[in-house]
Formats: C-alpha cells, structure tokens, sequence
C-alpha cells in the first residue's frame, strides 16, 4: 500500500496553481527565470483548463492583447473573464493576493465587468500592502499615469522600488524609465541603464528596446550602435513592435549594420501590424517616395491616417502635405491647415512653417501675416533655417512685422550659416542694398 501511495504522488499531474505559478515565472523572469511568453501562455492555458480563475482572468487579457502569441480575440477573451469570475475569482481575492491582482487587472481592462479603476485600485491596494511585485508595480503604473487616483509620481517610484527590490522585472524597468526621465525621481540615466540591464538579463523586451535607445544615443553609456541593434533585434524576436520600429530605423539608414531597406520595410510592416504610430509613419515614408515598395500615395496616406489617429505629430504634418498638394486624397486646403496645426501644437517644426505659409498666402484659412510671423518666429527660435529665412523676408519688406532690415539680415545670416542657399542670396542682396 505504500509502495501505491508514493507511486500515485511521484505521478500525480502539476495541480492548477503549480501551473499558474510556473506560468507567473515564465511571464514575469521571476527566480531567475528567463522569459518566455509563449511557454508562459502553454502554462495558463494548463491551468486554466482546470478551471484555476487566475489563469483564466490572465489568459482572457492575454488573448485581448494577443500577448504569448495567442490570437486577439476580444469574445474569446470576454469568455474567458466571465468564466474566471464563474470559478470562484471574486471570492478568492477575499484573502488571495494573486486572485486580488487578477481580479484587478479585469477592472482595469473592463472584461468581464465594467471598467471600474476605483475597484482596480482597491485591490491592487490590498495586495501591495501585502508585498505582492505584481501588484505593486500594477499599481505603479496607475500612480504614473494617474489612473483611479490622482497622478502621483513619487509613489509611483516608491512602489516600482519595492517591486524591483523583489526582482520583478516589469518594475526594474518601469523604475528605470523614471530614472531616464527625471519624473518622480532625480534624473539619473547611469541609474536607468543600470536597471534596464537588470531586466535585459532576463529577457525583458520592454528593457531591451529602453537600454537599446541608451546605446544608440549615447546616454548613460557608452554610445554604440551595434550594441543597441542587438538589443533591438532581441526585443524584436519577442515581437515588441517598439524596438521592430527602432531596428527597422537603424537598417534604412545603415545606422551600426549594412543598409537595408528592404529589411526596414518588413520590420516597420511588422510594428506597423500591432498599431505602433512610429512604424506607421515611417513605412508611409517608404511607400510616399516608393523606397523598397512600389511608390503608392492613397497607402501613404492610410498609414500616416492611422498614425495621426494616435497623434503622431511627423504624421499629422505629411499627411497634411498630402491634403494640401491633393496627392493620394482629395485636395482639402482646410483639412492640410488642421493637421498642420495639431503637429504645431506639439512643437514640430516643419508644421509651424507649413502653417505658416498658409496663412502668409491665405490658403485654407484667412490670410494673416502676423500669426504667420508668430509661427516662423517659433520655427525660427528652434534654430530652424528654413523659418529664419523665411522671417527675415517678413522683416525685409514689413509683413506681418515691422519693417526691419538689421533684424532681416541678422535671421538671414543664421540661416545661411546652416547652409540655406535662398538665405545665402538673400543675405548677399540685402547687403548691396544697404551699402
């Protein structure tokens, strides 16, 4: 009878919380574990095939943001949420952190219930409070963006420190990006690097595009190209479509590798997929300008569409070229002055000129010389040639400004000392004139 009794022990199949636990660890790097996502969604979908309520309320957000390389399918994810809450998840977060945190993240995201961030909180509250990293780095994330409670960035620091303290991952690199930034912390990027590399160990994509983004630019390390391409090529495999994007970048231009834009063009195509406005962008350049793939403007125009959809600011002003020269769209002089007015509002210079313009000429809105003086004035004072050029000819003949030749050589000199040709002429004319 022992003999039978140790058998059926050693034989026994992993019960649904050693599956959800394993899962935890394949998901978050825990203990040292390297990430993988798509064993983790093996070991949900284990589990939750005995009816274990976390795993099915993960498993519904996983499906919802085809996390693991599980197919989106919001009905699919739905079902699954009700069918946690069926199983008991509710009455297990009475004195269950994990339950809590699941249970949480289903206020959160609105599946299988209504969208209650104040619930979310609470919860997420609860488990924190009893060390929970999952939970105190959830919760982080809503103090950061000030989500169910009033945006708070100290605390959103404090609580990714206690998470990253524990090894959570997702923390060591959400911490590091208030590092990076200086938000909630004392700016410090030796700081981030240090922390995005903790992660990066283990296989974070997050922190393997954040630490990549240091070592193409140099900050807090050691500028290096190919260090960053690799880093980018390593969160690219886990397809993060942030650093698809950024490789994707780094092959068009032969930035740290070979030029390849026939490779940029797939890994852009593949960010673009998962809605990242950037890879939209940037792959709506290729097909404006028929690089790689055959020049089609009504696709540039749908890719930059979906990109200004999510308030790309390069977008919001390409497209507005589109509207406004009538190519791949109806021309729409008052629709060009829209989106370039929403890439101005974000600061980006080539839409404060291309407003600017219209307003000199009266297209698309009124005419209007001086809100086009304040617009190259603006273009003008982030050292833009093209703006100093053109505000020095406003200077010189008195439009929108007043008549000021001193002023008109001084902006034309800073415009042809960065190699504006129409500034060099206009600089050499206006000083036969003055002699």
């Amino acid at each position: 009878m022992l003999l039978v009794t140790i058998t059926l022990l050693l034989t026994r199949p992993p019960s649904a919380e050693n599956d959800y636990a394993e899962a935890m660890k394949l998901a978050n790097g825990l203990g040292g574990t390297r990430i993988n996502l798509a064993k983790a969604a093996e070991y949900f979908q284990r589990a939750a095939a005995k009816n274990a309520p976390e795993a099915e309320a993960r498993l519904a957000y996983w499906i919802k943001n085809g996390v693991g390389g599980l197919v989106k399918d919001n009905v699919k994810a739905e079902q699954w949420a009700k069918k946690a809450l069926a199983d008991g998840l509710t009455a297990k977060a009475t004195n269950s952190v994990e339950a809590q945190t699941e249970l949480a993240m289903l206020y959160r995201s609105g599946l299988g219930v209504s969208r209650d961030l104040g619930k979310a909180v609470d919860l997420y509250e609860k488990a924190a409070d009893q060390g929970h990293a999952a939970a105190q780095n959830d919760l982080g994330v809503l103090y950061q963006f000030g989500e169910g409670v009033p945006k708070n960035l100290d605390r959103a620091a404090e609580l990714y420190q206690k998470a990253a303290d524990q090894g959570y991952l997702a923390a060591q690199n959400n911490l590091g990006v208030l590092y990076e930034h200086g938000q909630g912390v004392t700016k410090d990027v030796i700081k981030a690097a240090e922390l995005y590399q903790k992660a990066v160990n283990s296989g974070h994509a997050d922190a393997q595009n954040n630490l990549g983004k240091l070592y193409e630019h140099g900050q807090g390390v050691t500028k290096d190209l190919g260090k960053a391409a690799e880093l980018y090529q390593k969160a690219a495999n886990q397809g993060d479509a942030a650093a698809q994007n950024r490789l994707g970048a780094l092959y068009q231009f032969g930035k740290g590798m070979p030029k390849d834009v026939g490779k940029a063009a797939e890994l852009y195509q593949k960010a673009a997929d998962q809605g990242d406005a950037a890879a939209q962008y940037n792959l709506g350049v290729l097909y404006q300008y028929g690089q790689v793939v055959p020049k089609n403007l009504r696709k540039a125009a749908e890719l930059y569409q979906n990109a200004v959809d999510q308030g790309h600011a390069a977008a919001q002003n390409d497209l507005g070229v589109l509207y406004q020269f009538g190519e791949g769209v109806s021309q729409d002089l008052g629709k060009a002055a829209e989106l370039y007015q929403k890439a101005a509002d974000q600061g980006y210079v080539a839409a404060r000129n291309n407003l600017g313009l219209l307003y000199e000429y009266g297209q698309g809105v009124p005419k209007d010389l001086g809100k086009a003086a304040e617009l190259f004035q603006k273009g003008a004072d982030q050292g833009n040639a093209f703006a100093q050029n053109t505000l020095g000819r406003l200077y010189e003949y008195g439009q929108g400004v007043p008549k000021d030749l001193g002023k008109a050589a001084e902006l034309y000199e800073k415009a042809a000392n960065q190699g504006n040709q129409t500034a060099v002429a206009n600089l050499k004319r206006l000083s036969g004139q003055r002699k």
